[in-house]
């Protein structure tokens, strides 16, 4: 197996995190049990002190027809993804325009906008264990419990790709901030906004640090230059205390923590 020294200062997407050693898996590499999978490290937030790291290789960086679906390989980057099923007419992904990641992201996040979600047109999974229908993995609002680590996933085609919703959800993130994040903090909780929470508990644009909820969109962490993940775990902390406090609501966490003293945040 080959490794790659990653700095997550400049490969994630908040620009947080410690130069260390990913073990990159190649098709027919077994999968170590003591690593933790990351993909292109838009909802991770690393700590100082993470686990050992593994990512898909190349290997697993496709599009292809099969069997009258479309299968795609986990380590496939949204942005080819969108632009294959442009290019060959393709719906049911136009949710996928602006979203950063790679399918497997995807997958484990049940990602989407609105009622446009990954799960809407999926098949199965094709994971470490073997192979799973639609129906046999618990999904829901932005999650899916996988039951491995996902290889690649098939999809049914519909044909007729519709360039105005695609332009239309790709306006609903227009309301995101332009600094480094990680996507949404926070699962909005059913019949309200996370975002909206944080705001009404005074915290939109609160600073610790270099790292801030955004002006923006008050449920986005944004890294202002030179953030720390201590400050952003403070500012987590803070948001989840304010919001339980005064509308007792738990948050629930939407972006991944990878650091061994915060697995469990």
């Amino acid at each position: 197996m080959r490794k790659r020294t990653i700095d997550f200062r400049k490969f994630s997407s908040i620009k947080i995190g410690p130069a260390t050693e990913v073990l990159l898996v190649e098709k027919e590499d077994p999968l170590p049990k003591d690593h933790t999978l990351i993909g292109h490290a838009n909802n991770l937030l690393i700590g100082p002190n993470p686990p050992p790291l593994m990512m898909l290789s190349k290997d697993f960086d496709f599009i292809k027809v099969e069997n009258g679906l479309l299968v795609i390989g986990a380590a496939t980057p949204t942005g080819k993804i969108l632009s294959y099923c442009k290019r060959h007419d393709i719906g049911g992904f136009e949710f996928v325009a602006k979203l950063p990641g790679s399918l497997g992201g995807m997958l484990a996040m049940n990602a989407g906008v609105k009622e446009y979600e990954t799960f809407n047109s999926l098949v199965w999974v094709e994971h470490e264990k073997g192979r799973s229908q639609r129906g046999e993995i618990e999904h829901g609002y932005r999650y899916a419990k996988l039951p491995a680590t996902a290889f690649c996933a098939a999809f049914k085609i519909e044909r007729g790709f519709d360039e105005n919703l695609a332009e239309n959800l790709k306006k609903l993130r227009g309301n995101q901030p332009k600094e480094p994040s990680a996507g949404s903090v926070f699962k909005n909780p059913p019949g309200n906004f996370a975002g909206k929470l944080i705001e009404e508990a005074g915290l939109k644009g609160k600073r610790v640090g270099n790292m801030a909820w955004s002006q923006k969109h008050a449920n986005f962490l944004v890294n202002l230059g030179g953030g720390t993940f201590e400050e952003a775990i403070e500012l987590i902390e803070q948001a989840r205390k304010s919001v339980l406090d005064i509308f007792g609501t738990t948050l629930e966490l939407e972006i991944k923590i990878i650091n061994h003293t915060h697995q469990n945040l």
